[in-house]
């Protein structure tokens, strides 16, 4: 299963292990155990100390495998055969169980050590699913460092009987401890935030606690990391507050048109623009959600959490969220046959009946993906026609199991109260309703820019876009913003990078033009007298 490429790279990182590791195979007669198993002997061929062990007679499920530190009391378990993206994750996982230090702040480690009680996770997933190996790999630095934590990824496909009996509509979607704890993309930080119940509170603490910033950079896309990239360079005090770093990039499955980097993936570049901003003395405080902006001679930032941040100067740059139909049904089924992610979600809807709703660019590829996974696609538009690139629209219809429906508005997404059933539509041209049966609609119509809570405080479009001049000023002097959220025409990751720049430089131009640095101004006024 692995060819000679891999098993060379493979036995570089392996020669880091420095315990030795123990994988236990629950088996049957079935194929898929059968394939899982050489694929295990293929690895453990690879290290003198990783050793593999069949079992038949347990309860667990088959095929799947847990992955121990020898003598150690570890639960990490893979149920199906973890390719594609999530071969990463089990490599990473055969790391840290054999010593290899996990990727966590010193603060989330102790966190994760000190959590108290019982944590059995269970994670439903897809093998084309982009943002699924970092949510494994998240719940699996849980369970290499505290032994009551059980992790078990679990590949939906692979377990079709179970996604059904437990309503799974979405990957990833997490159990916890029986009980549905998730569905989507998540990190580290919030999901240990969300179990340990202390941690809120603490964390407003230490935030409250901070010094004043020069630069505080409120969005961790890549219009984000470009600005705090550009400000930490000029030496001046910078912070970055955001809910998950890399935005909407985690999101994007194959990058193709990023400039002097040919192919790379959403998450790998997610990951780097962090790796990039850590690389500077800038302070990322995440998970974290802006709330409120409050003018001053300091800005304020309230956050969601209750703490606050004060700053010289501010950059907006909190990207934009996908668009929602806003009809009934939507909310009331989001993961539940409602999607955004058709790449991620495509795999859990094999062989069904779903719709793609928007014919621009993003629901003509959705469409031609999905086509080739479900029994049927309705593309449904409201325009006359569609907006697709003339050659993705070619490829659509070539199709044999494609309808595509225009001058159609969607009007209520129908289901039974746990899942999708059908939807509604208008057809504008003859004002006559129509139903469609299916079980899965996949909603890709744009974004809509995250600004809602900057409403009366900075200059806004109509739709909601901050306004913004050739340096990335708002319409607040000292305030300036970047990236999706702004009224830049073209939403793309390159321009993001530009403009997040252009505001940081800005900003930097704006304070040498205004009073001295934060902290230098904390240390006079905590020397003159009262």
């Amino acid at each position: 299963m692995l060819d000679d490429n891999i098993k060379q790279q493979l036995t570089a990182h392996f020669d880091k292990i420095t315990h030795d590791i123990e994988i236990v195979a629950s088996v049957d007669d079935g194929k898929g155990s059968t394939d899982m198993l050489s694929m295990l002997e293929e690895l453990a061929a690879l290290s003198p100390k990783i050793s593999l062990h069949e079992s038949r007679d347990d309860n667990e499920r088959k095929p799947s495998f847990n992955v121990s530190r020898a003598g150690g009391d570890m639960h990490l378990r893979f149920a199906g055969i973890p390719s594609g993206h999530e071969f990463t994750s089990l490599v990473l996982a055969l790391l840290q169980a054999g010593g290899h230090p996990v990727k966590a702040s010193e603060s989330v480690i102790s966190q994760i050590e000190n959590l108290d009680g019982e944590f059995h996770f269970e994670t439903y997933i897809s093998l084309s699913c982009q943002i699924c190996p970092d949510v494994v790999q998240a719940i699996n630095v849980m369970a290499v460092l505290n032994p009551n934590v059980h992790a078990t990824m679990i590949d939906g496909a692979h377990f079709q009987d179970e996604v059904e009996s437990r309503d799974v509509m979405a990957v990833p979607t997490i159990f916890l401890n029986g009980e549905a704890f998730h569905s989507g993309r998540i990190s580290l930080e919030e999901i240990v935030n969300r179990i340990d119940d202390s941690a809120a509170e603490r964390d407003a603490a230490e935030i409250n606690a901070k010094d004043p910033f020069d630069v505080l950079v409120v969005g961790g896309g890549p219009a984000g990391a470009s600005a705090a990239i550009y400000a930490a360079r000029k030496g001046i005090r910078t912070g970055v507050v955001a809910d998950r770093f890399g935005g909407q990039v985690l999101d994007t499955a194959g990058i193709e048109n990023f400039i002097s980097v040919p192919e790379t993936e959403g998450p790998k570049l997610a990951t780097q623009l962090e790796q990039h901003v850590l690389s500077y003395e800038v302070d990322i405080m995440k998970p974290q959600t802006a709330a409120e902006l409050v003018p001053g001679e300091l800005f304020e930032v309230k956050l969601a959490s209750g703490a606050t941040l004060q700053s010289r100067s501010v950059i907006l740059s909190t990207g934009a969220r996908w668009r929602q139909m806003n009809v009934p049904g939507e909310a009331e089924y989001r993961n539940r046959g409602v999607a955004y992610c058709p790449h991620c979600d495509g795999p859990l809807y094999k062989g069904k009946h779903v719709a793609v709703i928007g014919g621009g660019n993003s629901g003509v590829e959705a469409a031609i993906d999905l086509a080739g996974i479900v029994s049927h696609v309705t593309l449904i538009e409201f325009d006359g026609q569609l907006r697709a690139d003339a050659v993705l629209q070619s490829k659509l219809r070539s199709l044999g199991n494609v309808t595509i429906i225009t001058s159609a508005q969607t009007t209520e997404v129908v289901g039974d109260g746990k899942k999708v059933t059908g939807l509604k539509y208008l057809d504008r041209t003859s004002d006559e309703m129509h139903d469609i049966a299916l079980e899965g609609v996949f909603v890709q119509i744009g974004l809509i820019p995250n600004t809602d809570w900057l409403k009366g405080v900075v200059d806004l479009t109509p739709r909601g876009e901050i306004i913004t001049d050739e340096r990335g000023q708002t319409s607040l002097p000292g305030v300036f913003a970047a990236g999706d959220v702004t009224t830049v025409p073209y939403k793309q990751i390159v321009i993001a990078m530009g403009e997040g720049a252009t505001a940081s430089l800005g900003a930097f131009d704006h304070l040498i033009r205004t009073s001295a640095p934060a902290t230098e101004a904390n240390e006079t006024a905590a020397t003159e007298p009262a």
